[in-house]
């Protein structure tokens, strides 16, 4: 498994949104982008992480920050999803799980002390210029993004 490294080029990407629209990362050429890979939509750590990012959004695009959060599960589960907790940033679906195993979100991990294969809750920034700024791999998924505005000095 191949991780992304602070300058690496961040792999280009085109997924379905919750709505079923497609959006590319190279969309947000010209920005900052945070990028974050989540095992499971409606799951209790993955709301407590979207919810957090809904409700530091505002600061976090206040400071030139666009949020995308991506997961395996599809556009209607994350339809869901997004109603259910109001979520106001794009969810992409990866259900063949290619983006997420491009920017080493997906592989082995642990899990309750045993070896398991499945997407590794990870946050990369990713600049204007659409080269990793950061990246963060095996992230909590409480109080993350306060550790990620500490980190971004916001």
């Amino acid at each position: 498994m191949t991780r992304l490294s602070e300058g690496d080029q961040a792999p280009d990407f085109t997924l379905l949104d919750s709505e079923g629209n497609e959006v590319s990362l190279s969309d947000f050429r010209g920005k900052s982008v945070v990028v974050y890979f989540y095992p499971a939509a409606s799951t209790p750590g993955c709301t407590k992480q979207a919810c957090d990012f809904r409700d530091n959004l505002a600061e976090l695009n206040d400071a030139g920050f666009a949020i995308l959060g991506i997961s395996p599960d599809k556009p209607a589960k994350l339809a869901k999803f997004v109603a259910e907790e109001g979520l106001t940033f794009p969810l992409l679906s990866d259900p063949d799980r290619a983006v997420l195993t491009a920017w080493g979100a997906y592989g082995e991990k642990q899990l309750y002390g045993k070896t398991v294969t499945g997407v590794i809750r990870s946050t990369f920034i990713v600049d204007p210029d659409g080269r990793i700024a950061h990246a963060f791999y095996n992230v909590r998924a409480t109080g993350h993004v306060a550790k990620l505005r500490k980190d971004l000095k916001l």
